[in-house]
């Protein structure tokens, strides 16, 4: 869970599935950066990334959770790294039983992905986000 950047109207959080977590020691010879030349520790995720359910309505007025889903890996932004200092915390996400699940997000078979359990060869659709 991430604070989402300030945008009227829109969502006050991101949520990602994090996929991995990964240490590295990076440096740059770009003459901007001081101390480029000396090797940085840099930690950071490998997330997939949830989206909005389009049409749906929640909130406290609504009696209803907030529900979201996976992006399709078709799309360019379902996958990124983000920096473990920018998550806020993690959350409790309930699969929406009801909508049942697909193959059509990640079309791969046993993909790391599905790290929950990579035996899986569909994903939920849906889940609600516990409050």
């Amino acid at each position: 869970m991430l604070q989402s950047p300030a945008v009227e109207g829109a969502e006050s959080y991101w949520y990602a599935r994090v996929i991995g977590v990964y240490h590295a020691n990076v440096w740059t010879k770009h003459p901007a950066i001081r101390g480029g030349r000396n090797a940085r520790h840099m930690d950071f995720l490998w997330v997939r990334w949830f989206g909005d359910e389009p049409d749906y309505r929640s909130g406290f007025r609504k009696a209803r959770l907030p529900k979201i889903g996976f992006v399709e890996s078709t799309d360019d932004f379902a996958f990124s790294f983000v920096d473990p200092a920018n998550v806020i915390c993690r959350c409790h996400l309930i699969p929406a039983f009801n909508a049942g699940r697909s193959v059509d997000l990640l079309p791969h078979s046993h993909s790391i992905a599905r790290c929950l359990n990579p035996e899986d060869i569909d994903d939920w659709l849906n889940f609600y986000v516990n409050m």
